[in-house]
């Protein structure tokens, strides 16, 4: 076997009084690596404790607190969703960019940098609500959370049915099947979008193996930088109406090309400053400039 998910991890070697959570989640972890040094141990952790994924137990987790239910915050626009915020007796908070990127920062400093990036990055799965629900039918925000879930750091994990703009307003509702026989209601414009950021992440070495930092975080867009030693990415998500102006050389780069979105800017420009009116995603690749940094 690639590797196990746990489901509900976090009761795992839990019964009444007693409590072998931890033995029992290093001891999987020992047997796994013993028949298979290369496998994966996913669990499912509802109650996401630091202590779960400390590095010597789960390798990951399905990252709903630290992904999907800050991203559900921010891009969620008029929500068709039954049943609460995930499992939560409320409606879908409306998050800034300001408010999703703190509780990214809150959950990634309590664990491991080897955890966050073997977790699963989940949209949404087969007990929530479609994202296509989440963004109330919105398009280009459904795109801007793919675009998101494909150059985050972890493991993009997309629920059967999402790549073609499936719906579900709650758990159950959600595990609907592909109607694989007559495809009317395929969202075929959306498909050609996730086909194409899929392309870029399983080609991206920067993706893969880089490091993440955050260089323009605003009400309606974000901006972080994928850096490996191959490769040099800055990916801009907005979410709607928004000014980005972003002065690359105080990072030490200057614009390379670009692999998705559609905005191109002037070979070796060193400065961003362009306006979109709705949700947009732009993937860029950057090169190293010969000016010195003034930023961490």
């Amino acid at each position: 076997m690639a590797g196990w998910r746990i489901d509900v991890g976090n009761m795992t070697g839990r019964y009444k009084d007693q409590d072998l959570n931890r033995e029992v989640m290093r001891g999987i972890r020992e047997a796994m690596e013993k028949e298979n040094p290369d496998a994966w141990l996913v669990a499912e952790n509802a109650d996401q404790f630091p202590a779960d994924l400390d590095g010597f137990g789960w390798h990951g987790t399905m990252n709903y607190n630290g992904f999907m239910r800050p991203v559900w915050g921010w891009l969620q626009k008029n929500p068709e969703v039954e049943g609460g915020f995930f499992g939560l007796p409320t409606q879908v908070p409306d998050f800034s960019g300001h408010n999703m990127v703190a509780a990214m920062r809150s959950f990634n400093a309590g664990i491991p940098w080897r955890s966050l990036v073997a977790s699963m990055l989940l949209l949404n799965s087969h007990d929530t609500a479609r994202f296509r629900n989440v963004v109330g039918g919105d398009l280009g925000r459904h795109v801007a959370g793919v675009g998101l879930l494909l150059t985050y750091p972890g493991v993009p994990s997309i629920f059967a049915g999402d790549e073609i703009g499936l719906k579900g307003a709650w758990g159950e509702d959600a595990r609907r099947t592909i109607n694989w026989e007559d495809r009317s209601e395929w969202d075929i414009e959306f498909f050609a979008a996730v086909k194409e950021l899929v392309s870029i992440r399983r080609k991206s070495d920067a993706l893969a193996f880089g490091g993440l930092r955050w260089v323009d975080v605003q009400e309606n867009h974000i901006a972080f930088l994928r850096e490996s030693k191959k490769e040099t990415l800055l990916v801009i998500i907005a979410r709607s109406e928004t000014s980005v102006e972003i002065e690359l050389s105080d990072y030490g780069y200057e614009y390379g090309q670009r692999l998705y979105g559609r905005t191109d800017l002037a070979p070796k420009s060193r400065r961003i400053n362009f306006t979109t009116h709705d949700a947009q995603v732009e993937i860029w690749t950057l090169k190293s400039n010969d000016l010195v940094s003034k930023k961490d």
